[in-house]
């Protein structure tokens, strides 16, 4: 059964939701992995490929000679995409059949947070790196989130709803706070050298990442009620919330960290 908690979305909605995302992160996406210095003849691994919006970038990055694998849980949104240098594989990248040690880059975005054993994920992907290949990794910091300003009971319903987020990761394992951990994480696994940035903008209602936010929030909307956190008029507030451009918010911090595999000898998951 699969962790993530999007899965089951209705097509078009979570289209929807990953296009808002790519609007909203591919630049400091792009801007993370061009830092490494990415360049012809590279191989690169997306995980969690999602639209396939960085895969397809990378695909022209890394030309003719070079080549991009794309792996997502579930690649229905991966199909349209047609390049001679992009591989498509519908694969959990904890049991991904690759060789070790054949990629210069491994990115993922949103990835590791949504899996209790994250741990596991994160070994592979050390296992598919080069000596001196390159890891980068974004992921989001719900701890950060809070309302700002705006109406007094809608702070109060959006601080309610941030709260059925933390409990919902709860719930299932996981640690809406992953993101501010990465740093220690890695280094704590060998890789260097480290290099951090922390994305905690503070953003008003109608902005890319409060769109984000409001569709995820329409989606998971059950989930969030059942913690017993938030109710549905707050779930219906926070999204309001969302759309006004006088209210301000830190919807989430994201962390996006690079860091490298300077060893040669590989991470292996204990048994």
């Amino acid at each position: 059964m699969s962790d993530y908690i999007f899965t089951d979305s209705q097509h078009l909605k979570e289209l929807e939701r990953l296009r808002a995302i790519e609007q909203v992160c591919d630049p400091a996406s792009r801007r993370r992995i061009q830092a490494i210095g990415i360049t012809t003849n590279w191989r690169c691994l997306e995980v969690g490929a999602g639209a396939g919006s960085i895969a397809e970038w990378m695909a022209g990055v890394v030309g003719a000679a070079g080549q991009v694998v794309a792996v997502d849980l579930n690649t229905r949104f991966l199909s349209q995409i047609d390049l001679p240098n992009l591989e498509i594989l519908e694969a959990d990248i904890r049991d991904l059949p690759l060789a070790e040690a054949a990629f210069d880059l491994v990115h993922a975005r949103y990835v590791l947070i949504h899996l209790a054993d994250f741990q596991v994920a994160l070994s592979r992907m050390l296992e598919f790196l080069k000596p001196g290949g390159w890891l980068v990794l974004e992921e989001p910091d719900f701890s950060a989130a809070r309302a700002i300003s705006g109406e007094a009971a809608a702070c109060q319903a959006v601080d309610r709803v941030n709260r059925a987020i933390g409990q919902m990761f709860a719930n299932r394992g996981m640690d809406y706070a992953l993101g501010i951990k990465l740093p220690s994480i890695l280094q704590s696994r060998g890789l260097q050298p480290i290099d951090v940035e922390n994305d905690a903008h503070l953003a008003p209602g109608g902005s890319g990442i409060a769109n984000v936010m409001k569709l995820s929030t329409l989606q998971l909307a059950e989930h969030y009620i059942a913690t017993g956190e938030a109710s549905r008029a707050d779930v219906d507030q926070y999204c309001r919330f969302a759309e006004d451009p006088k209210s301000w918010a830190i919807y989430h911090a994201t962390v996006r960290v690079n860091a490298q595999n300077r060893s040669a000898k590989k991470d292996k998951v204990k048994p």
